[in-house]
Parts: structure tokens; sequence; C-alpha cells
């Protein structure tokens, strides 16, 4: 069974996310902030991680930045969920070391494909 850290700060997404992935036959660990997120991702070794852009305190782009350069957790995918689908945007995102990205709101046929392509190791 593969496990995804999904971090995310808004209830509804995070419980949105759980239910599609858990339903999918994916154990889920959960972070509502970048802090926890980044030491969970040490501890646990997740085979994705599923990064809001838009955290309290620390952002997902400059928690993703500190996980790429990690030793640890350099190899762990990471897809990042945002309301930030604008020109621009996914080359920010991509620049911080994403490995892919989910706009919300979440659409569960995309989210569910863009996991599985993740998880083949695409």
């Amino acid at each position: 069974m593969t496990r995804v850290l999904v971090v995310e700060d808004n209830p509804a997404n995070m419980t949105l996310a759980v239910f599609l992935l858990e339903s999918a036959g994916h154990s889920v660990l959960s972070a509502t902030d970048a802090e926890v997120a980044m030491a969970m991702a040490r501890a646990e070794q997740p085979d994705l991680i599923l990064m809001d852009i838009q955290l309290p305190g620390m952002d997902g782009l400059e928690a993703t930045t500190l996980l790429k350069a990690d030793e640890a957790t350099r190899a762990i995918p990471v897809i990042a969920l945002t309301a930030l689908a604008m020109k621009g945007d996914e080359e920010r995102i991509r620049a911080a070391g994403c490995d892919g990205y989910i706009a919300k709101p979440i659409r569960y046929q995309a989210f569910l494909a863009a996991v599985a392509l993740q998880l083949a190791g695409a």
C-alpha cells in the first residue's frame, strides 16, 4: 500500500483529499503546516507528498525547496495542490522542485490520475 502525505490547512480540502486517496487504496498521512510536514516526510518517508502552496507560516514552495535539498527527502515526489493556476505559476511551482501540480478546486478524476501518474514513476 502506498503512503501519501497530504499537507493542507483547509479542513474541507483535507477531508476531500484523504477520502479520495483512501478510496483509491492509499494510506494517508496528514499535516496542516509545512514545518510538521517536513518532519513527517523525514520520519515516515511517504511515497508521495501532496503539498498545498498557500500555508500558514512557511509556504508550500519554500517547504518543497527544502525537502528537495535534503538528502533524506530529495527522492520523494511532490505534487503541488494550488488555487494558483495563472500563467507563470506552473513555472514557479516547478522551479521550487514540485514534480507536478493539481489545480483547486480538486476535480476527483484529474486528482487521482495525477497521483497515479506520479506513483507510477512518471
